[in-house]
């Protein structure tokens, strides 16, 4: 999902410029279930946490639970939604 990997990099580079250096990547199930590619090319360490759902934290470890805006939360599920909106208003017949 191109979608995905924008979001993704937009969180680490929001992070990069408070100063921060993003190096954990929190996600749960429902995420990988979506993005594995997206995933194998992200260059974090990618660590599977089943409360998280279809949500990730980008984060920088050294600051993650010191600070609030060490870290940046996204969620695939509303990609999800619009993807499936888009493929049934494709498959109306018009």
């Amino acid at each position: 999902m191109r979608e995905l990997r924008d979001i993704l990099e937009r969180a680490i580079n929001e992070l990069r410029e408070e100063g921060l250096e993003p190096d954990v990547l929190l996600v749960g199930p429902g995420f990988i279930e979506h993005a594995v590619d997206v995933l194998r090319e992200c260059r974090l360490k990618v660590y599977r946490i089943e409360e998280l759902g279809y949500d990730a934290v980008i984060a920088d470890s050294k600051y993650l639970g010191q600070m609030k805006r060490a870290s940046r939360r996204i969620s695939i599920e509303p990609l999800l939604v619009e993807n499936e909106m888009w493929n049934e208003l494709r498959n109306l017949e018009v």
